[in-house]
């Protein structure tokens, strides 16, 4: 389902162009059956021309249909669901992608170490397109709380925020929306039925081709109401 559900998210341009195609040919057709008709002069010919227009009507509607179904499952269906039924992990080329024994996430969960003297920080922000402003990096939260921030990128199909406990990758879907945001509110997170203890909480901002960019990711505390 996820692979099929990426499919028509990633190849919405071309799903267009060929019932474009095929809406171009239907039309073509119906005129060609309504100029017979007006042509015809015996009743078979008037019969097979009648049959030939409604076979142009029928392929006009199931051309409109395809098109409704691709464009509500690409701008209101997938951008609400969640990210494990959509998105897949992408395929890494070790002879294009520069690899790495440490990702990001760990690199900043090194800073939360016991003993370690430096601040809790986020990875993978880029200030003015995905960037969560509040709650802040190391912060301690508790109940309803009110994200803020920017998902602001060129043809941005959605984002999405998450949360996992640290020291895992069990990255749960808070909430997905398709609207801009421009240092403003990204939405609410309601932490008051999570254990206390330390969590990851990352924005995550696709493009309308499915295109997945990186996420902005921080370490937050949240403790019991």
């Amino acid at each position: 389902m996820a692979s099929v559900l990426r499919f028509f998210v990633t190849y919405a341009p071309l799903i267009y162009l060929i019932l474009a195609l095929g809406l171009f040919l239907a039309l073509r057709r119906l005129w060609l059956a309504q100029r017979e008709t007006r042509l015809s002069v015996y009743g078979l010919e008037r019969e097979l021309s009648h049959r030939h227009m409604g076979q142009a009507i029928a392929a006009l509607l199931i051309i409109g249909f395809l098109a409704s179904a691709e464009l509500i499952l690409a701008i209101f269906l997938v951008p609400v669901l969640p990210a494990a039924s959509v998105l897949s992990t992408p395929t890494i080329n070790p002879l294009s992608t520069p690899t790495s024994l440490i990702g990001p996430d760990v690199l900043f969960l090194m800073t939360l170490t016991p003993g370690s003297t430096a601040s809790p920080s986020a990875s993978g922000c880029i200030p003015g397109q995905i960037m969560i402003t509040s709650p802040k990096p190391g912060d301690v939260i508790k109940g309803e709380v009110t994200l803020t921030g920017t998902a602001d990128i060129p043809k941005i199909g959605y984002y999405k925020y998450e949360f996992s406990p640290r020291g895992t990758e069990n990255w749960s879907t808070i909430k997905a929306a398709h609207q801009v945001v421009q240092d403003g509110e990204l939405g609410s997170w309601d932490t008051s039925a999570l254990v206390s203890g330390d969590y990851l909480l990352r924005l995550v901002v696709t493009d309308n081709q499915g295109q997945e960019l990186p996420a902005c990711v921080l370490p937050i505390r949240v403790v019991a109401p």
